[in-house]
């Protein structure tokens, strides 16, 4: 392999295989759970706001990661002023993140959302390229405008559009990509640590998303909902909390032990599971053929991406020719 091969690919090749698979399966089934989960909460029960459903997840991440610190069984630092610089703009983006995820999950329909949520793949690769200066092989490169061309096909065919759920689905795209990509750059455990950055935008952030939730009157929204005595939607909702927490851990170790890049690319694999099963289950998925098809092109290009990043991975290490590199 020469040099500029070996510059081409992730550098989370350092760390061992098992990590980097278990960590991408974990955060492939918490994404998987969550979306199913909202899509209930918000579309079934029509829970009122999708910002007071994210100030719960940001709730449940700063309670779960504070106590876990006081028992002493996570560490992160503790507040000082360089915290907010350090950390620095993973905060807006994380609440926007959150935010546009949750609206334009209750505006569309399942494999719509999932379709349209591939283009943080491309989003991911332009920005780790920009920010992180990485180099990606031409068949990865391939790999991610295959998904992106089954995303345009399937889209193009939508029988059921939405142009405030598409807006809301494409801001989280955005907010997505800068997030996995300015996460993977924050997460120097000299500095915050993976801990650190998940406690900490939560943190900045819940106190500013209740005061805006509490001017655009979502907060009496959620007080007047009727469905409070339903045992079954107080589950979902809570269950929801937690799963934004295990979502955004499970993103954050993904990220850590892969790049942000194969994160998106994991996330992609995983909604089009959720697409397939959005046919049979929600209704409201409208069949035409041009959607099956590009569902089906997406999930080429997503596992011909994760064949030449596993290919890549468990092939031996050689070293570098000079001459050859030259």
């Amino acid at each position: 392999m020469s040099a500029r091969q070996a510059e081409e690919e992730p550098a989370a090749a350092a760390h061992p295989p098992l990590p980097r698979l278990l960590s991408a399966f974990f955060y492939g089934t918490c994404s998987f759970l969550i979306v199913l989960v909202n899509k209930t909460v918000l579309t079934t029960y029509r829970f009122p706001s999708p910002m007071v459903l994210g100030i719960g997840q940001m709730a449940t991440t700063i309670l779960i990661l504070y106590v876990s610190k006081l028992n002493k069984i996570i560490h992160f630092p503790d507040f000082d002023k360089s915290i907010p610089m350090k950390l620095f703009p993973l905060p807006l983006l994380y609440v926007g993140n959150h935010i546009s995820g949750l609206t334009s999950t209750s505006k569309l329909s399942l494999p719509m959302f999932t379709v349209l949520r591939k283009f943080t793949i491309p989003l991911t690769l332009l920005l780790e390229i920009i920010i992180l200066g990485k180099r990606y092989s031409l068949g990865i490169i391939v790999s991610v405008f295959t998904i992106i061309l089954g995303a345009f096909i399937a889209a193009g065919s939508d029988l059921s559009f939405n142009l405030e759920g598409y807006t809301f689905v494409l801001l989280n795209d955005i907010f997505t990509a800068a997030n996995g990509v300015y996460t993977k750059q924050k997460m120097d455990p000299k500095e915050l640590g993976k801990y650190g950055v998940l406690f900490y935008n939560a943190y900045f952030m819940v106190i500013p998303t209740m005061i805006i939730s509490f001017i655009t009157g979502d907060i009496q929204q959620v007080t007047d909902f009727k469905h409070w005595t339903n045992f079954l939607f107080l589950f979902q909702f809570l269950l929801s909390c937690f799963l934004g927490f295990l979502l955004m851990y499970s993103t954050v170790l993904c990220s850590h032990y892969n790049s942000a890049l194969t994160t998106s690319v994991v996330g992609a694999i995983k909604n089009i599971s959720i697409a397939y099963i959005g046919m049979l289950v929600g209704g409201d998925y409208i069949f035409s053929i041009l959607n099956f098809i590009g569902l089906n092109i997406c999930m080429a290009g997503g596992l011909r991406y994760s064949f030449l990043t596993l290919r890549y991975h468990n092939k031996p290490k050689q070293p570098t020719d000079v001459e050859n590199t030259s």
